[in-house]
């Protein structure tokens, strides 16, 4: 979703900010380094994510069920960035588990901030079906969620845009766009999907080839949108006829009978995952929660509350079809859609945003 790319942005912008961010409080000879004592540490795990309706439903879903089944209790904080990776640099993490995004997991590795996993404590990883891609050495995938086309049905004459080329189409789509800003990475990969790149073909990126693609929709752009509600409040008013938008933004406007749909094909999915700072107080608690939150029928519960996406299949075995239609990974929508490659992206980020930015503003 998209709250998961604001966060997964804001350490994009941070993280070369090491050295600044809250210092850790002084502990005293008895506490462990995170300011709890050894006895409660071993019963309450305090996990890192960035709250709202995402931790909300994560506490219902995955946190009240598990201190039930195991007594541990879960506390949850909301740090930064900065913060967490400069706790973790001076051996004071004040968090045993990350809940962040995928990308953000792979920097953190980068940094020999996170701890390498062991999967054989996570038996919910085997032979589960999880995508290789994100069973990474410092992190594990927990969920998908996907920018996909959006549109108004009451224009274009009856015909629905059914890909990224009916989008480039300003003949047969004519009206004004809208496309996403600087909150998350730059969508290259709509526009080569347009020019007729296959989706297993579209890395390594042609960055000069999208960039040629982008020019050609570049006057019927409005605006470049940076936050999750934005594409539907600009559908909504009119102000444009098609938009990318984060898959689930559009829920509640549907829900209230507004013309607007949203196309699965060309999907661009992301994903959020689990790791474990280096110097985590409590790794044990820490894979019992992460090994949880991997079981089907939690996987399933959490989709239900939040409209990401299950990395484990077998949770469709508990959904509704009409839940799951909803959903980044079901089957037939992992098939029309594409994983964002967050190696390419970390390694050209810096060159390509700037050439996105100065693109926007041209």
């Amino acid at each position: 979703m998209g709250d998961i790319a604001l966060d997964r942005r804001a350490f994009l912008t941070g993280v070369g900010g090491l050295a600044s961010g809250a210092a850790a409080a002084s502990l005293t000879g008895c506490e462990t380094r995170t300011g709890r004592s050894a006895a409660e540490s071993s019963r309450v795990l305090v996990v890192r994510n960035f709250g709202g309706s995402y931790g909300e439903a994560n506490r219902k879903a995955v946190y009240d069920p598990f201190t039930r089944e195991t007594g541990i209790r879960i506390t949850v904080v909301d740090f930064g960035h900065e913060q967490m990776l400069a706790q973790i640099k001076e051996g004071r993490p004040r968090f045993d588990v990350m809940d962040i995004d995928m990308s953000n997991l792979v920097l953190f590795e980068h940094e020999g901030a996170s701890e390498p996993l062991d999967y054989g404590r996570l038996k919910n990883t085997r032979n589960a079906g999880i995508a290789q891609s994100l069973l990474t050495p410092n992190g594990v995938g927990k969920s998908y969620w996907a920018s996909v086309l959006a549109y108004r049905t009451d224009t274009f004459g009856g015909r629905k845009p059914e890909s990224w080329a009916d989008f480039w189409s300003l003949r047969r789509f004519p009206g004004s766009r809208a496309l996403q800003g600087e909150v998350d990475w730059p969508e290259l990969e709509f526009a080569l999907l347009a020019d007729g790149v296959p989706l297993d073909r579209l890395y390594p990126l042609d960055v000069d080839r999208a960039f040629k693609v982008m020019d050609e929709v570049r006057g019927s752009v409005r605006t470049f949108w940076e936050y999750g509600a934005e594409p539907g409040e600009l559908l909504s008013r009119g102000s444009v006829m098609a938009t990318s938008t984060w898959a689930g933004r559009l829920q509640s406007l549907l829900g209230r009978g507004a013309p607007l749909a949203y196309e699965w094909n060309g999907a661009r999915r992301q994903s959020n995952g689990f790791g474990i700072p280096k110097g985590s107080a409590n790794p044990d608690a820490a894979y019992r929660l992460i090994d949880f939150a991997l079981r089907p029928e939690v996987q399933a519960h959490m989709a239900r509350l939040y409209p990401d996406g299950p990395v484990v299949p077998a949770a469709y075995g508990y959904l509704t079809e009409s839940t799951a239609v909803h959903l980044a990974s079901t089957p037939g929508h992992l098939l029309s859609g594409f994983d964002l490659d967050i190696d390419w992206w970390l390694e050209n980020r810096d060159a390509v945003t700037r050439r996105w930015l100065e693109w926007t503003r041209t």
